[in-house]
């Protein structure tokens, strides 16, 4: 969880500094080509939850040389992935800007925060591959402490390249790169000489553990690319009836959404190998158990998460947004409104989470479908139309709320299958 808090962070620190010293339209060119950072995370979360799932699987059925050799696999095939997504993103930056919504006035910032962003790609990979196979090898503490320390060097060198140094945009981007690094450089180093309980080894092309790995972690891989899809047309939308403001205030807000999310997901990762292992060593009593602290830990705590959100709105975009013009006015008001996703959305991660553990992919990529392309989408395209601006800020608590009903359903259904219940 705390990993996962830390590694929003890294995108959230860029926008303060981002916004504090360069401008609210430098903050509306970092999300605008923010989708393609969200393409990247996708493929990374797909392989570190979907591939957790199935190493940790095979770990609890003692099958610990054919877990370290899909281990080993999948991390190579997500760092080729990574590289792959670099080499198309830097011959056709221009283009993607473009078609991601940047207006003239911004194209250069969004030029240059997405060339020097995707060049840390493979180091953004190889993170989010680490954070979840740690917990697997049994070192979540490793992983924790690595991403501390990322997350406090890259707030380190947004200072120092943006303020001491009056660096543009690409600053930041650097900045975000150097935190990743760390994490990156150190698992790796670890996963090569240490022989642990998760260690390096030669291996082989393995197409059925590529795909049930895809397949376990597809409803992640749905939800973040999702994500890029929801973040592009906020953008188009807001870009029109608002213009930069606008999106510079949706910016703030899918910043605070993106933290508190992160909380979730990091839970949901952290807990997956875990409810994984129990399944497969047919510990049904400790999955009862574990599954009743899941759901009443992320019950309990998103209600406090939507109640501070709403409470803290004003501030939340205040440490963004210096002056009280039209992008914090939005900001806060929009967040008000926002604050109630909070209630629905992290029992909805962590129901696409269990069936990821219960290698039930397709379970998983259902409620993840239905929760973000389908809900979402269908709220974005009806409900600015008919309420303007409101409607705008109203179209993800609308979306998760009807998406508690699929989850709920597939939990109450696949309770004997699974026995967790």
């Amino acid at each position: 969880m705390v990993m996962m808090m830390f590694m929003s962070c890294y995108t959230i620190v860029d926008g303060i500094f981002i916004s504090r010293y360069l401008g609210s339209e430098a903050l509306s060119a970092a999300n605008i080509v923010y989708p393609v950072f969200n393409l990247l995370l996708a493929v990374g979360i797909m392989f570190a939850t979907g591939g957790s799932a199935v190493v940790s699987k095979k770990l609890g059925e003692g099958k610990k040389e054919e877990a370290m050799e899909d281990f080993s696999f999948l991390t190579a095939v997500g760092v080729a992935l990574s590289v792959l997504l670099m080499i198309a993103t830097l011959l056709f930056h221009n283009q993607i800007s473009l078609f991601l919504g940047s207006s003239e006035c911004i194209l250069d910032y969004c030029n240059a925060y997405l060339i020097y962003l995707v060049l840390f790609a493979p180091a953004c990979m190889l993170q989010s591959l680490y954070q979840s196979f740690f917990v697997t090898a049994g070192k979540p503490r490793l992983g924790l402490v690595l991403t501390v320390i990322a997350g406090l060097a890259n707030a380190f060198f947004d200072y120092f390249f943006l303020a001491v140094c009056g660096m543009e945009i690409e600053g930041a981007a650097i900045a975000t790169g150097i935190g990743q690094m760390i994490p990156a450089v150190v698992g790796t180093v670890y996963f090569f000489f240490f022989k642990g309980e998760l260690h390096f080894v030669p291996f082989h092309f393995h197409g059925a553990t590529l795909k049930q790995s895809c397949f376990n972690g597809s409803s992640e891989m749905v939800s973040n690319l999702a994500n890029a899809i929801i973040t592009y047309l906020f953008n188009i939308i807001l870009m029109r009836i608002a213009g930069e403001n606008g999106v510079a205030a949706i910016t703030i807000i899918l910043y605070a959404q993106f933290l508190f999310n992160s909380l979730y997901l990091g839970f949901s990762i952290g807990v997956a190998p875990v409810i994984g292992f129990q399944y497969g060593a047919k510990n049904r009593d400790q999955l009862k158990s574990l599954y009743k602290i899941c759901n009443c830990f992320v019950i309990a705590s998103s209600v406090v998460i939507a109640f501070f959100s709403w409470l803290l709105s004003d501030g939340i975009a205040s440490i963004f947004v210096q002056d009280r013009g039209e992008t914090y006015v939005m900001a806060s008001e929009g967040l008000r409104i926002f604050a109630l996703s909070f209630l629905f959305s992290g029992f909805n991660i962590f129901s696409s989470s269990l069936f990821t553990a219960l290698s039930d992919g397709k379970t998983s990529a259902i409620i993840s479908f239905g929760r973000t392309c389908v809900f979402i989408i269908l709220s974005l395209m009806i409900l600015p139309n008919i309420l303007g601006l409101t409607g705008v800020w109203l179209a993800i608590p609308v979306a998760e709320f009807l998406a508690v009903f699929v989850s709920v359903y597939y939990q109450w259904t696949k309770r004997k299958k699974y026995g967790y219940l």
